[in-house]
């Protein structure tokens, strides 16, 4: 993580990185990790709890960023042989406190994969893990802003996830104010916006790609003046139906899936319309068996093609085949 990043990160957590060591179970047999850290401008100690619980106590948070029904076996599966090698999880997940009554009791604000492995294990014979938390008490826009800080340098988390939370995140939390919300982050207007304009993309364009997570954000870039020209953008959202229904079929077992490159490649095109046709050709030959002279037709002009191993009797027997259509033509 960079240290513009983990400058955030200790903003939002307030000195969350403290050092860990083992402490008692309480009475309810949920076994406490403590931390506490030295808060060097005003001179506390604060005590951090860490516990170790059923992944089933615990929800994602309706405003996390990645989107946790695309978690599987195998995109998880170096966190689930990290988890299993170590022999318990070695990053606590942060979470907030439920209100009484809502089935679980915590909402989990980062840490929706190390939820999936530690799930993943308890399911397939592995019962005796347990998912490592950390509850802490912060409101939507400190969760929104750990969250991205943890996130955004990770490789498996997609631009069109990381896009998606940040188009909500700028109505919600910063009145649509794209300034305000940079400053926030910690990046420039320029690299924000691109993401929106990625958040931003038809519904059709969306569905035209196998999955959101092939969906880059310079796909946005690309697409962008060609969505906003009126002369192609119904001719990019007609190919990206088309395309939509490809893929649906693939998901359905009917053919195979289309790979993102091969999706924008598609999109493109349509905004340059039809690909004019070539010419048809016509072979002129003086007998069967010769290779004989191929014509083609450049606007008025006319192009004969011929090899130069051809004879010069064949040769010249293609011309007078030619000469001979030529002047059929004209009567």
């Amino acid at each position: 993580m960079s240290k513009r990043h983990d400058a955030i990160f200790e903003d939002v957590l307030k000195d969350l990185n403290n050092e860990s060591a083992p402490g008692e179970e309480d009475r309810g047999g949920t076994r406490f990790l403590r931390r506490s850290n030295a808060l060097a401008d005003v001179g506390e100690r604060e005590e951090k709890v860490l516990r170790w619980v059923d992944p089933a106590l615990c929800v994602m948070w309706d405003r996390h960023n990645r989107a946790y029904e695309l978690l599987n076996e195998d995109n998880c599966r170096d966190l689930i042989d990290s988890i299993k090698s170590q022999g318990q999880q070695e990053f606590p997940a942060i979470v907030r406190k439920l209100r009484k009554g809502r089935g679980a009791e915590y909402e989990v604000i980062c840490g929706a994969r190390r939820h999936f492995a530690v799930s993943w294990l308890r399911a397939n014979n592995y019962p005796q893990f347990r998912y490592l938390i950390e509850v802490r008490d912060l409101s939507d826009e400190e969760a929104f802003r750990l969250a991205d800080v943890e996130n955004r340098d990770r490789e498996d988390i997609s631009d069109f996830e990381r896009a998606r939370d940040y188009a909500a995140a700028l109505e919600q939390y910063y009145g649509g104010r794209q300034k305000a919300m940079a400053e926030r982050l910690e990046v420039s207007e320029g690299w924000l916006s691109r993401y929106l304009n990625l958040a931003r993309l038809p519904d059709q364009v969306v569905a035209a790609y196998q999955s959101i997570r092939e969906i880059k954000e310079l796909h946005a870039r690309v697409l962008k003046p060609l969505l906003a020209d009126p002369k192609v953008a119904s001719s990019v959202i007609q190919v990206a139906r088309d395309l939509a229904e490809r893929q649906a079929a693939a998901r359905a077992g009917q053919g195979a899936p289309i790979e993102a490159s091969a999706v924008l490649s598609s999109l493109r095109s349509a905004a340059s319309g039809p690909k004019r046709k070539r010419p048809p050709e016509q072979i002129f030959r003086g007998d069967a068996d010769s290779i004989g002279v191929t014509l083609r037709k450049r606007g008025s002009n006319v192009v004969l093609e011929f090899s130069d191993k051809l004879s010069d009797a064949s040769l010249r027997a293609a011309f007078e085949a030619y000469l001979a259509n030529r002047s059929a033509g004209r009567k």
